[in-house]
């Protein structure tokens, strides 16, 4: 998506959660575009983005990181924002610190980080073999990648799993950019095999980024579940605040906190 003046330079960048796509968050960005131009790719093996996405096992996310550094590198302008949700997040703080010059600051929603511990745990030769039985990689190998429709997909979906509580806005936004034409029906973009690689492909430790970026950073947790083991005042210069009531897809279900997140971050100079 590109929301607000095309004629200036984007002010934000914002990158979508594991499965999603950047069509998923138009009505949380949507109301910033009065003030800002925001940029929010598909990344790769999601939505609308045709670059090759083989369904294989992978240790980390430093390709979907390198694709938003290439991504920085084609952008003119002032330094920006980044800013992401859950996996985005993650790749937003990376991506930032292979262009910190090019980056202002980074608004993560419940990103990724599991405690210090376990995340270099994750970084072990043969590790990967166990993250490919997390229970998220597993449930994302056995979900359903074909309907008849969107509509079927729709209907399908509604109130159930994940997306219980979504309103129909949201879902459809979701859904829209989230499946493509198949023979007489329609498919999962990001195909179960992809999905499943993301969610094991957790040996990419950003406690060291997180202490020394040296770009301010922002954390928005769930209050409820949430995939974010950093705790306010632990590192210097990362912000992080708890959003009351929320679960992992608050940015979905409760935009408001997050939006003005958003908004603040875009009002410093």
């Amino acid at each position: 998506m590109d929301l607000g003046d095309s004629a200036r330079p984007p002010d934000l960048v914002f990158i979508h959660a594991n499965g999603f796509n950047a069509r998923t968050y138009r009505t949380l960005l949507e109301p910033l575009a009065g003030k800002a131009r925001i940029l929010a790719p598909d990344l790769r093996g999601h939505g609308l983005s045709t670059l090759p996405a083989p369904p294989v096992w992978r240790r980390s996310w430093r390709d979907l990181r390198d694709d938003m550094a290439a991504l920085i590198d084609a952008i003119h302008g002032p330094p920006m924002i980044l800013a992401g949700h859950s996996m985005g997040a993650v790749v937003a703080l990376l991506a930032a610190a292979q262009r910190p010059d090019r980056v202002r600051s980074v608004v993560m929603l419940d990103p990724v980080v599991l405690p210090r511990p376990t995340a270099l745990a994750m970084s072990l030769p043969g590790i990967g073999r166990v993250a490919r039985r997390y229970s998220l990689a597993r449930n994302a190998l056995r979900r359903r990648d074909r309907f008849g429709s969107r509509a079927e997909a729709m209907d399908a979906y509604r109130g159930r799993g994940a997306f219980r509580g979504w309103p129909d806005a949201v879902l459809a936004d979701y859904v829209a950019d989230g499946f493509r034409g198949a023979g007489d029906g329609v498919e999962l973009a990001c195909t179960p095999g992809w999905e499943a690689s993301n969610y094991a492909a957790q040996g990419c430790d950003p406690w060291p980024v997180l202490h020394s970026l040296g770009r301010p950073v922002v954390i928005l947790k769930a209050e409820h579940s949430s995939t974010c083991s950093v705790a306010p005042g632990q590192i210097a210069g990362v912000d992080v605040s708890t959003v009351p009531g929320g679960n992992h897809f608050f940015p979905l279900l409760k935009p408001d906190q997050p939006r003005a997140a958003l908004s603040a971050a875009l009002d410093v100079a």
